[in-house]
């Protein structure tokens, strides 16, 4: 069998495993949000933290919670790695320095990940589980919860409440990533991933002598962090590393834990909004742009261009022999087109076009399906900003699910698309014009620049993957990607909010002869060319710079 069909395979597999998780877990979660029983084990959360769950919440008092949980996550983050020389379980390595202890304490608080040091040679025990392994359940369910709060804007009207932060981020937590990362994580463990609390030992090599390896819960770790698109790696090597990702069908099940969740939420936004057309609306856009790319991520990868690639079958430089070009180019379109940042290859090492494919992914807003939570609001921002243009070109004030899109709306819309763009670009700028952060390249020339436009577009986007070629453990990078980070995350949650309560405040509109359907093919088409055409060009001659001028010169 080809590597190609074996790839087409994979995906079909894939899809297949998708459509039949899409809807009992979308049902299910619509249920979980819209529920007012409150278990007994969430009920003792609510005491221990004092809040009322039962109180609705306008968007400033939602914001304000959601908020204040993130900063309390980060301090706390950011303590158990500078205390972690005096902790036990330490495994042995001293405390983390400031600047980098920052920069993964807002990484994994805003659900990025991203990772300038080597997992197993600086962090033990107690801050992988307690710390890290927590916020992974924790800023996926932050990432949930705004999405559910803007989906009760659009259901909802004449009231600006959107429902309860503390109920939504415990329900997230409790009901749904808690059990399916349990079914995960043995899933995992039957493939072979590594879970125990193991210390540093020696362990032979094939070619004589020996090495050191520590041990510890790597298959529950490995679980949330795809499962919440949170990404990162226990080990530096990420999820190409055999003790996170054994084999090809462990690839295949971590890929699947990434992409269900997203997929699935839009059943739970078509089934909360009372129009299961309209989450097959936004199904379908998703859809058709994560098919797109990977078909081109496949076709440029799989190209041979002389002697090395036919012998090998493809572009396989970085890659693990295991997963091949398929299994690879899989995991990285997932991975980039959700805010996960985990991988199971080196994207540096991808063909010019193949490393564009990986950035374009990000820089469209991650939306395709997008990150747990953040995917669903995002491409629910843009359908606005659609539904806006297809207003202006018939003359019609624009509406999407009863609701008028008007000036407060589309500024709010318009100031969510532009956060992310400014920090993008803005930061490359300045990293490339100052001589110290271009000391950290490896490369010079396209690639060169693509290694520092990757690394502000993973952590302003929270995506967390890296080119690879690029020593971000520095000072200038340790500090301005925590920063990029932070307001990549929580300035697109302030706009999403307010959107949200906005919409809760409206009356219906009832729909016309003249009202735009936007649960028909026609409108998915032009979301998605509303979607390639804003965010693409926003990006384009940066990429021009870098990948697509690699990519023509290979």
């Amino acid at each position: 069998m080809s590597p190609q069909i074996a790839g087409v395979l994979q995906l079909l597999a894939l899809i297949a495993a998708l459509a039949l998780a899409y809807r009992p877990l979308g049902d299910y979660m619509a249920g979980v949000y819209s529920s007012e029983k409150h278990y007994r084990p969430e009920k003792w959360i609510y005491r221990a933290i004092g809040a009322q769950p039962s109180a609705e919440m306008r968007w400033p008092a939602y914001l304000r919670g959601l908020l204040a949980f993130s900063a309390v996550s980060v301090l706390f983050l950011y303590l158990l790695q500078r205390l972690q020389g005096a902790l036990p379980g330490s495994l042995g390595f001293s405390s983390i320095d400031p600047d980098q202890a920052f920069n993964t304490a807002a990484s994994f608080v805003a659900n990025t990940n991203w990772q300038s040091y080597y997992g197993e040679q600086a962090m033990g025990h107690v801050v992988q589980t307690g710390g890290l392994a927590v916020q992974n359940f924790l800023s996926a369910a932050v990432g949930m919860a705004v999405a559910v709060a803007l989906v009760r804007g659009f259901a909802r009207s004449r009231t600006g409440e959107l429902g309860n932060f503390w109920a939504d981020l415990v329900r997230g937590t409790v009901r749904i990533l808690l059990p399916l990362s349990v079914v995960g994580a043995l899933v995992l463990v039957a493939c072979g991933a590594l879970q125990n609390f193991a210390g540093i030992h020696e362990v032979g090599q094939f070619t004589g002598g020996t090495q050191e390896w520590n041990g510890g819960a790597v298959a529950s770790q490995e679980t949330i962090k795809e499962l919440g698109t949170n990404g990162g790696g226990y080990f530096n090597a990420n999820s190409a590393h055999p003790f996170e990702n054994p084999s090809p069908l462990s690839n295949l099940f971590e890929i699947f834990l990434i992409l269900v969740i997203p997929f699935a939420l839009t059943r739970t936004f078509g089934r909360m909004v009372g129009s299961l057309r309209q989450g097959y609306a936004i199904l379908g856009t998703t859809a058709v742009i994560w098919l797109g790319f990977t078909a081109l991520m496949m076709w440029t990868e799989f190209a041979h261009r002389g002697p090395a690639f036919e012998i090998a079958g493809g572009a396989m430089e970085g890659k693990e022999t295991r997963f091949g070009v398929a299994g690879s180019s899989l995991f990285a379109v997932a991975t980039t087109l959700t805010s996960t940042g985990a991988v199971n290859s080196f994207h540096s090492s991808y063909t010019g076009f193949g490393g564009g494919i990986t950035m374009l992914g990000m820089q469209l807003g991650e939306i395709a399906p997008g990150g747990v939570g953040s995917g669903l609001y995002g491409i629910l921002i843009m359908a606005v900003i659609a539904v806006f243009l297809a207003g202006l070109m018939v003359g019609r004030t624009p509406e999407y699910l009863g609701k008028k899109i008007g000036t407060r709306q589309i500024k709010l819309a318009a100031c969510y698309l532009l956060v992310t763009p400014a920090l993008v670009l803005g930061f490359t700028a300045v990293a490339l014009a100052l001589p110290t952060p271009g000391n950290s390249m490896t490369n010079s020339g396209a690639h060169g620049f693509s290694e520092i436009l990757y690394a502000y577009t993973s952590g302003a986007n929270n995506n967390g993957s890296a080119f690879a070629g690029l020593d971000a453990d520095t000072q200038w990078f340790n500090t301005t990607l925590g920063i990029a980070m932070l307001l990549g995350r929580f300035l697109p949650i302030v706009f999403v909010l307010a959107l949200a309560g906005s919409l809760a405040e409206q009356q219906p509109v009832p729909e016309t002869a003249g009202t735009l359907r936007t649960d028909k093919p026609l409108y998915a088409g032009l979301l998605v060319g509303t979607i390639l055409i804003v965010t693409g060009l926003t990006y384009f001659p940066a990429l021009a710079l870098g990948p697509l001028a690699e990519g023509l010169a290979s």
